[in-house]
């Protein structure tokens, strides 16, 4: 049984700050609802989540309990801060400022980590420090070369855990990587190697912290409600809308806390310490990216629909409510399959279902699009709850094979 590892307070005020980069990127995209828009935002987000896990996975393993991790993780935190603040210009007159916070946030994670782990960290550190250092030049450019750059520091982060990995499996073969490893023995004791470092992962504390940034993002949601009616009238109209959108983000947040944040714990205590950090990235970070990304789009769409409740909504919102929707549901199916949590027949057909509903919007009224995803979504709840009893055996199946040691 593994000892009992929560999240402390300056975590969750660390994922408050960082939960402002999401406000500003809804701002962005509610802003230019086009694929140019949309591009930018997942690039943005993408980068900066990777960096949130790095911050989740350091936090898991070197808890803030002494002053200087304290004072660190803050300077994090206003580095994050910078980086939300230039969020909006970060592919023009803020892109520079974007890069340098974005450039502390990792050289504040890898003075951590090697607080902890001493030179074993290099690993990952030093791509880390590229992508920012990728991401700052962007700022020196328009156009395709600061989209080329973006695309760089995406393209670092997505080999990063593939090249760990594989230093981890093979023992650092080279005579580099062994000497790197012979360090990490002499500070940390003999046989601790980089994969004993991505291995020592507490259960409770990963699922936990990611679960309670999801909560926080929801309220995002809940605000962008607020933001789009504004200093409009209340009338009947307009809380019902408000209503709607309550419901669907309420819908939302069923399908992942009512069932699947238990059993996501339950599958890492039992996963063998070797495999969680695999787990973990296609869990926590592949699988997250949409979920999340999911909930900003849909608080965009939100946000341009509400005061247009009963007029024929232009197609950027009517595809932001129901590819927001179904962006989440697409991360949420990819969580389930990840950790074999099933079934994910009715989340499928809620996803399909919720992308027809954008002709709803554009040929009948905002309203009646809310309605729609209102309707898909309690319906496959509605279905999922009246399930067979066949299945819970098929789901145990299928966590024994996630759990296995292979």
């Amino acid at each position: 049984m593994e000892s009992e590892h929560r999240v402390s307070t300056l975590e969750l005020f660390f994922d408050l700050v960082f939960v402002f980069t999401i406000t500003q990127l809804t701002v962005l995209l509610a802003d230019d609802l086009t694929p140019r828009g949309a591009g930018q935002v997942v690039l943005i987000f993408t980068v900066l989540f990777w960096m949130y896990g790095g911050y989740a996975h350091l936090t898991n393993q070197v808890p803030p309990d002494r002053t200087v991790r304290r004072v660190l993780l803050m300077l994090a935190m206003g580095a994050f801060l910078v980086c939300a603040l230039a969020v909006p210009t970060a592919f023009g007159a803020g892109g520079i400022a974007f890069g340098l916070g974005y450039l502390l946030v990792v050289l504040v994670h890898g003075a951590l980590f090697t607080q902890a782990h001493g030179r074993g960290v290099l690993w990952f550190a030093l791509p880390n420090v590229l992508c920012a250092l990728s991401v700052t030049a962007a700022g020196f450019f328009d156009g395709l070369p600061a989209w080329g750059l973006w695309m760089l520091a995406l393209l670092l982060q997505f080999v990063t855990p593939v090249v760990v990995q594989r230093v981890a499996a093979s023992g650092a073969a080279e005579p580099e990587a062994a000497e790197v490893a012979e360090t990490v023995e002499t500070v940390e004791g003999p046989g601790q190697t980089v994969g004993d470092q991505l291995g020592g992962m507490n259960a409770a504390h990963l699922v936990e912290r990611h679960g309670l940034l999801l909560i926080i993002v929801f309220g995002e949601s809940v605000i962008a409600i607020g933001i789009g009616v504004g200093s409009l009238p209340l009338s009947l109209g307009i809380a019902g809308g408000a209503f709607l959108a309550l419901t669907i983000a309420s819908a939302m947040w069923w399908m992942y806390f009512v069932r699947d944040e238990g059993r996501a714990e339950e599958v890492f205590e039992r996963t063998p310490a070797e495999r969680r950090f695999k787990l973990a990235m296609v869990a926590y970070y592949y699988a997250f990216l949409p979920m999340l990304l999911g909930i900003a789009v849909f608080a965009a769409g939100v946000k341009k629909t509400i005061g247009h409740l009963g007029e024929h909504l232009h197609t950027g919102p009517a595809v932001a409510l129901a590819g927001g929707v179904a962006l989440y549901l697409a991360g949420d199916l990819a969580f389930r399959a990840a950790l074999g949590i099933g079934p994910a027949r009715y989340r499928a057909a809620a996803l399909v279902l919720a992308l027809a509903t954008v002709p709803v919007g554009t040929s009948w009224t905002g309203a009646g699009q809310l309605v729609a995803l209102a309707c898909v979504l309690v319906g496959a709840l509605a279905a999922e709850g009246r399930r067979s009893p066949a299945e819970p055996a098929e789901e145990a199946a299928a966590t024994e094979a996630v759990t296995g040691s292979g």
